[in-house]
């Protein structure tokens, strides 16, 4: 069974693609893109977590 890691990142607008470029080249999926708390855009990513 797959286990994964989740993560959070607040997207500037202006920015948005190279933000997004620069976790996928992590290996960060993007699996929503949500309006913040504040009113931001906020991007919920995830990636498989490697056998230890």
């Amino acid at each position: 069974m797959t286990r994964w890691e989740y993560l959070t990142t607040p997207l500037i607008v202006h920015n948005t693609s190279a933000i997004l470029n620069n976790w996928g080249g992590e290996g960060w999926e993007l699996v929503q893109v949500v309006t913040g708390p504040e009113g931001g855009l906020v991007a919920y990513l995830k990636r498989p977590v490697a056998d230890a």
